[in-house]
């Protein structure tokens, strides 16, 4: 069992930046995938950032390349989303994801084996 927390989220001005963060608990950190995806109003959830088990990997949706950064800290457990150059079509519930894979990058939120509850992320323009 995965337990995951996100923090981070809040309102910010496009243009503006973001850090959220995923804290994992229960299965040793570095032996999984993690991901981040969101869900903006009426729309389906959707994928944001992979990274793999040691951090060497990562994938990003088109949406999000050049603006955001995935990584991890497997030394405190946690895994972060930098966000930079906010736009107001960024805002939705982001959430975060981890795999039953060390290795493969996953694109779907079905895929992910544990998922944690959200964070709001609000951009104005």
């Amino acid at each position: 069992q995965v337990q995951l927390v996100e923090s981070g989220g809040g309102l910010v001005q496009a243009g503006g930046s973001l850090r959220l963060s995923c804290a994992a608990s229960g299965r040793p950190f570095s032996s999984y995938a993690m991901g981040w995806f969101r869900r903006a109003p009426g729309k389906e959830r959707e994928f944001v950032a992979t990274i793999a088990a040691r951090g060497s990997t990562t994938y990003y949706a088109d949406f999000v390349k050049g603006r955001f950064t995935i990584s991890r800290d497997n030394a405190k457990s946690t895994m972060y989303l930098q966000m930079n150059s906010l736009k107001p079509e960024d805002t939705a519930v982001y959430y975060c994801a981890a795999d039953d894979s060390a290795t493969k990058l996953r694109t779907r939120p079905y895929e992910y084996a544990y998922g944690g509850q959200g964070t709001q992320v609000t951009v104005s323009s």
